[in-house]
């Protein structure tokens, strides 16, 4: 009903929509995925747990120098931090994808075992204007195939990016995309309790700009950290529950 409601409200905006759309694309500088190596170690105590992070752009570490510096690296330091144990880290990210998408990067994943598995998407499926269901059962299967590989690891889901704080959005793109953003984390909400060993980090944002990098679009180094937080103490819980 939800996803009805926004259609019928956005439904006499697409004109508009669109051309913003169109005005976002041309002006919204591309830039690239974090420099250095895709995998590595946070120091700690004992045998080291094997985290894998999988995802879109924020996983691909786009506004981040390194992948150390970024999502997959906050992630890391936060899961060693709690734990007192190295983290051996591993990123598989992709600029663009969507869940479905991100089956191929599951499928080309090294047969490894994992400990802890984070799972960051959402704005892709936003802006393609996937349906809550569709985009849920995308996810399940998605945590079914990376399970497949490295084995039955706890699984955090991140937020859908909350899109209606993205500053290079104008209004009322930046509206209308918020709120269906909001509907498809509501379903990751719906669906975590239906896996085993998986919980949903609901969306959050701290105000300001320092949060975002340059393109007003992806994280910044402290926006990275600050989700990495959240997702390593949720991931932390699960493993030590």
């Amino acid at each position: 009903m939800k996803t009805r409601a926004l259609a019928a409200a956005a439904f006499p905006l697409l004109p508009l929509l669109f051309a913003q759309g169109r005005w976002v694309r041309r002006r919204t500088p591309i830039l690239p995925s974090a420099a250095g190596p895709a995998e590595g170690i946070v120091a700690g105590q004992g045998e080291p747990l094997r985290l894998l992070v999988l995802g879109e752009s924020t996983v691909a570490g786009i506004g981040a120098a390194t992948h150390e510096r970024g999502l997959t690296g906050a992630i890391a330091a936060a899961l060693a931090r709690a734990t007192g144990r190295p983290v051996r880290w591993r990123a598989a990210g992709r600029s663009g994808a969507s869940a479905r998408q991100a089956m191929a990067l599951a499928a080309n994943l090294p047969d490894e075992p994992a400990d802890a598995v984070a799972i960051a998407l959402g704005v892709n499926d936003t802006l393609c204007f996937r349906r809550p269901s569709r985009w849920a059962a995308d996810v399940a299967r998605l945590v079914a195939a990376i399970r497949a590989r490295v084995g039955s690891a706890p699984v955090v889901l991140g937020p859908v990016p909350p899109m209606h704080e993205f500053p290079a959005l104008p209004q009322p793109l930046r509206a209308v995309l918020g709120a269906r953003a909001r509907l498809l984390d509501d379903a990751l909400a719906r669906l975590a309790p239906r896996l085993p060993a998986t919980a949903h980090v609901p969306a959050w944002v701290e105000p300001g700009r320092h949060l975002f990098c340059d393109d007003g679009f992806h994280p910044s180094e402290a926006g990275y950290a600050a989700i990495g937080a959240r997702l390593g103490a949720e991931l932390a819980r699960l493993i030590t529950r």
